[in-house]
């Protein structure tokens, strides 16, 4: 046993901190979901999935915001302090670009959605899908499965950064409208920043696991 895990053995069970990770993966998830059925529902569906993103997003900077204050109060925690807040704080990035797409998408009134749109959202539900497996294997410090998954996650963003790649290349080969150049950009490049933010994630519970091995 290392002398981590050996000090890690006296102190209490962590009811404050793993609860609030759960949460905030939790409703990341269902952002993740809520805009992949967006982009694949008809035009006058779209507006109140893109509402219930933006509530989604609300109650993870809650939640963040909560995370916090817990580090404030809290002289014991469940591992180094900066990486509680460097963790929270990445999931709470995936949500606010994840939002940021369906907020341009949204306020620019983008009609037609690509297949490049729609694959990069698959991409990054299935992403935070993993990030909240992750989650559930750092409270037990389940180390290979917490690799496995960060593996994964890792896998998928440069597959991200691939589809957008060819998605903007497309875009200024097909399209000779400067608007609709700048509208698909701006929502490709948040959906793709949201996958750089899952990797964000996936090396900060790497990191965690690491340190705890």
């Amino acid at each position: 046993m290392s002398l981590n895990n050996f000090f890690q053995f006296f102190v209490p069970k962590d009811k404050k901190f793993f609860p609030l990770f759960e949460q905030a993966s939790a409703n990341l998830v269902l952002l993740a979901e809520t805009l992949h059925e967006a982009v694949n529902a008809p035009k006058g569906e779209r507006e109140e999935y893109f509402k219930k993103v933006d509530e989604l997003e609300s109650i993870i900077e809650e939640i963040t915001h909560n995370t916090n204050i817990e580090l404030s109060k809290n002289f014991i925690t469940p591992f180094d302090r900066e990486d509680i807040h460097d963790l929270i704080k990445a999931m709470d990035d995936v949500a606010d670009f994840m939002q940021g797409a369906a907020s341009r998408m949204r306020l620019y009134q983008v009609e037609k959605i690509t297949k490049s749109i729609r694959k990069l959202t698959e991409i990054n539900l299935e992403a935070c899908q993993l990030i909240g497996k992750g989650i559930k294997e750092l409270k037990d410090m389940n180390h290979k499965a917490i690799k496995e998954s960060c593996k994964r996650i890792n896998k998928l963003e440069s597959k991200a950064d691939l589809v957008f790649d060819k998605a903007v290349a497309d875009i200024f080969e097909s399209e000779s409208d400067a608007k609709n150049i700048i509208k698909y950009k701006e929502v490709l490049s948040a959906l793709e920043s949201a996958s750089d933010k899952c990797k964000r994630v996936s090396n900060v519970m790497e990191q965690i696991s690491v340190k705890h091995s």
